[in-house]
């Protein structure tokens, strides 16, 4: 019996120095510790959990051809560790006041007058990092088939924002339809209209209904993103297109913009090169066949 309890009380001091050890280790002995600033075993570090993720670059776009375009570039960007996210807008106010109130990164979907004339009226401060192409604008016809079948009062659709509504009537004007007051250029509108032969009718519509008003007008005069989304192409179905040389081809650049300050982000300067590459530039030439324009 003596001897049971004497094995007995063994057991139970060799079971209490087994637990000592181990106590000693959980509180910073040498064997087990966890070294100040390091992860335990089986953890991450937070740039070890953000290791190989994509940094996301959400970009506003008009669905043609500015999303098109981008949807081009994402296999590159993804190849640079950047994840191209395209935002679709179909009108030309929100895609700014977005990028103004930073739930985009930039957008891509204006040219340079239409930016700073933005600016000027909503107080933002959005810039151009990049040029990137130039649609020509035309004259497309609705109930009449051509320029000289046009009669008198007939109707004319053009958009209805400023800076686009002076290049469509820039456009009349090249055409001898109507005759602007001298330098009213790029800031021209239907009241600058001094002379008016065919007492033509100019309607002022909002851009994104332009070609939907063909079947309601004898003419309209369409920007062209809103042609391609209608099936138009403007080197095939407009009786009339912007030279090469005018104004306009040397003014309407589509640019991607940024807010101010934003300019010099490596991942935007990276969105701005994938989007000036020979890639880029064979694409909009073998894809658009005129209506599209690489400014690079």
């Amino acid at each position: 019996m003596k001897k049971a309890l004497s094995l007995l009380l063994i057991a139970l001091l060799a079971l209490g120095l087994l637990a000592g050890c181990g106590a000693g280790g959980q509180d910073g002995g040498k064997d087990g510790a966890q070294t100040p600033g390091e992860p335990a075993e089986g953890e991450e570090t937070e740039n070890e959990a953000g290791e190989g993720q994509l940094q996301v670059i959400k970009v506003g776009a008009s669905i043609t051809p500015h999303a098109e375009i981008l949807a081009q570039i994402k296999d590159d960007l993804k190849a640079q560790g950047y994840d191209l996210q395209i935002v679709e807008f179909t009108d030309y106010v929100l895609p700014n006041l977005s990028l103004d109130e930073g739930d985009l990164d930039a957008n891509y979907f204006q040219h340079q007058p239409y930016l700073d004339q933005f600016n000027a009226e909503r107080g933002t401060k959005l810039v151009s990092i990049a040029a990137i192409h130039y649609e020509p604008y035309g004259i497309y016809p609705g109930k009449t088939a051509a320029l000289e079948a046009l009669a008198d009062g007939a109707q004319i659709s053009v958009p209805n924002d400023s800076t686009n509504e002076a290049r469509a009537l820039l456009l009349l004007e090249a055409q001898g339809l109507i005759t602007l007051k001298e330098n009213a250029g790029l800031n021209a509108t239907v009241a600058d209209i001094v002379e008016n032969p065919k007492n033509l009718k100019i309607v002022e519509i909002e851009a994104a209904q332009l070609a939907r008003s063909l079947e309601d007008v004898d003419m309209a005069v369409i920007n062209g993103n809103y042609a391609i989304q209608a099936g138009l192409n403007v080197s095939k179905d407009a009786v009339a297109t912007e030279d090469k040389d005018s104004m306009a081809a040397e003014t309407f650049a589509n640019i991607l913009a940024v807010r101010e300050g934003d300019e010099n982000r490596e991942d935007l300067q990276a969105l701005a090169a994938a989007l000036k590459s020979d890639k880029v530039k064979q694409y909009i030439e073998n894809t658009y066949e005129g209506a599209v324009v690489p400014k690079f």
